[in-house]
């Protein structure tokens, strides 16, 4: 088996071809020979579906840099290296039904990825910088552990199609992706909006102007966002005013968490686009409200969810308007 696998890998090199199935080969280990000397340069599609892969290399984009699709359907793949983000080409990638836990935070610079797919996997989060893909048209992340979705994800026009059926602990779905085609039968556990007080402090002499929202303290409509979100928003505004001045960010002494948080916001407000950093307040909209209704045979019980930026903007939310 091992030699006649190293004969079709071979041939291929020598003929430079553009399409590898390496299905049902009981591989345990990626095949060395595909990354002996040059690699194969000129491969385009490799599938590898339903063996025993545990690992990727990680040399893999610089090898095989111009695979346009990467089938790794039914393996034991645990971990999928930072370096597959080098895979600048890649526009199908299928590694459903495998062991993953994450997914690598660099996919995101698979700037021309269209169709990824991670079915079947034992994820519990999506990186927040998949939102940033700007060409990825489906996304399908059924029968995983998925407890929320990224606040921003179907932000992009390009986004049409995301399946996240049977994520059990899924409890709603970012209003963006209300005019998109969604398969969703494990949502539709009512969410729960929980009230956020902010407690008084002493700062000496120090004199701290905050919003007037402070003055609803203690009412009944006590929403007040924490000072690690304030400050935030104020730095956000004062950096992209000030985005000229290079100096700008040397003025100031932040953790490197909170500069990179300053760089990619948490989300925006579905209703204004202003940046939300740390603290969202989300409104729920049964499926009935939006024009998904039809799609889904009228369904109620699934659930959008819009996140606002202020207690006053929840309020004045309205999806379809």
């Amino acid at each position: 088996m091992a030699s006649e696998l190293c004969k079709t890998i071979s041939v291929a090199r020598l003929e430079k071809h553009k399409n590898l199935f390496l299905n049902y080969r009981n591989l345990h280990h990626f095949p060395l020979e595909l990354l002996k000397d040059e690699g194969l340069q000129h491969l385009e599609r490799l599938y590898m579906k339903r063996n025993s892969l545990t690992t990727l290399p990680e040399n893999l984009a610089q090898k095989l840099p111009n695979l346009v699709e990467l089938y790794l359907h039914s393996n034991n793949i645990v971990v999928v290296p930072e370096e597959v983000g080098d895979l600048k080409e890649l526009q199908t990638l299928d590694i459903s039904t495998n062991r993953l836990l994450a997914l690598p935070e660099r996919l995101h610079l698979c700037l021309s990825l269209q169709y990824l797919t991670v079915d079947r996997n034992r994820l519990w989060s999506v990186p927040r910088h998949l939102c940033q893909l700007p060409s990825l048209n489906e996304l399908s992340m059924a029968g995983n552990r998925l407890a929320s979705l990224p606040l921003d994800l179907g932000r992009s026009r390009e986004l049409q199609y995301v399946y996240v059926d049977n994520n059990i602990q899924l409890k709603g779905l970012p209003s963006y992706l209300y005019n998109k085609v969604v398969g969703c039968s494990g949502c539709g556990i009512p969410i729960q909006v929980s009230e956020v007080r902010l407690q008084t402090f002493s700062s000496g002499q120090l004199t701290v102007f905050l919003p007037a929202e402070v003055k609803a303290i203690g009412t009944e409509n006590d929403r007040v966002l924490p000072l690690q979100e304030q400050a935030m928003r104020c730095l956000y505004h004062t950096y992209h005013r000030l985005w000229k001045d290079l100096n700008f960010l040397s003025l100031i002494s932040l953790p490197r968490s909170l500069l990179e948080l300053l760089h990619c916001p948490l989300g925006h407000c579905h209703r204004c686009s202003k940046p939300m950093f740390t603290f969202v307040y989300p409104k729920l909209f049964p499926l009935r409200e939006t024009p998904m209704a039809g799609l889904h045979q009228g369904r109620t019980t699934i659930g959008f969810v819009a996140y606002c930026c202020s207690a006053q903007c929840l309020r004045a939310f309205d999806l379809l308007s």
